[in-house]
């Protein structure tokens, strides 16, 4: 197959089956079989396009680590208006609501694709480091704002605020969380540093 939009077509359907198989079934029920009998297509379109079942998945976490960049864009444009602490809960909703969980589950528990990743991820874990940045400039932009207070450490509030809603999130046999549970946690962990909005 020619590449181009062929090619683009192929991929954005095998990453969309990938999506639905492992929101449903997990890290373990991921295959490739899983995966191409999802989008309805031969075992070996998978091969055609990539070397191996671990080279698709290192290209679909990264795939769905780009489309983060809407979100980031998105929290970019809050600075400034409604809530820190609301701003904050949509955005952590918008993310763990999504695939994210899935991602973090499926490289925790692959090795070979954590060694895959490595060659363009060199620290972390894909969706989890690039949210922790994401989070980070956002409170720094607040904070710039005097919506935060000044001796707030973003650097620190980040990656507690984005550990716990993982820990909110990470069950995938019960309920998500509701609105109200997130706001919670980020308004305890923001306890006093956003002098706009009670504490």
């Amino acid at each position: 197959m020619p590449t181009g939009v062929a090619l683009r077509a192929v991929r954005a359907q095998l990453f969309e089956a990938a999506d639905r198989v492992l929101l449903r079934d997990g890290p373990s029920g991921l295959t490739s079989r899983a995966v191409t009998t999802e989008a309805g297509c031969a075992k070996g379109v998978l091969h055609r396009h990539f070397d191996d079942f671990d080279a698709f998945l290192a290209e679909f976490v990264l795939d769905r680590v780009h489309r983060m960049d809407a979100q980031a864009e998105a929290l970019r444009e809050a600075v400034g208006t409604g809530s820190v602490t609301g701003n904050l809960t949509d955005a952590l909703i918008a993310l763990f609501g999504s695939v994210a969980v899935s991602i973090v589950a499926l490289v925790t528990f692959r090795d070979e694709l954590r060694a895959r990743l490595r060659d363009t991820w060199p620290a972390g874990i894909p969706v989890l480091t690039d949210a922790v940045g994401m989070i980070e400039t956002y409170l720094a932009a607040e904070r710039e704002r005097n919506r935060l207070a000044p001796e707030a450490a973003v650097e620190g509030l980040a990656p507690m605020l984005i550990g716990s809603a993982h820990l909110l999130f990470a069950d995938r046999t019960g309920p998500a969380p509701d609105r109200d549970a997130v706001h919670a946690m980020v308004a305890t962990v923001l306890n006093g540093l956003s002098p706009a909005e009670p504490g």
